[in-house]
């Protein structure tokens, strides 16, 4: 139906919050920790869809694998559905 957010991999939380702050005019309303992922997430708001900035908190994480093979970058689209 939708792009419900768009996540993105990022190597620092802080800088990349700051970068985000300032394009989109407003902090970013949630962050939290998911530990079993080893990653801490900032989100915004855009519209009807969101933007997820993930940052790797564990060496072995899926985002601190993508960004060593991939560099900084978008990781995934996440599709709002029936």
């Amino acid at each position: 139906m939708k792009i419900e957010h768009l996540g993105i991999a990022v190597k620092s939380l802080g800088l990349s919050d700051d970068v985000f702050s300032k394009l989109l005019g407003k902090n970013s309303y949630k962050q939290e920790s998911v530990e079993r992922e080893g990653v801490v997430t900032s989100f915004y708001q855009v519209g009807d869809s969101k933007i997820e900035l993930l940052e790797a908190s564990k060496e072995e994480s899926p985002i601190s694998k993508f960004i060593e093979k991939k560099g900084e970058g978008i990781h995934h689209i996440a599709f709002g559905v029936d």
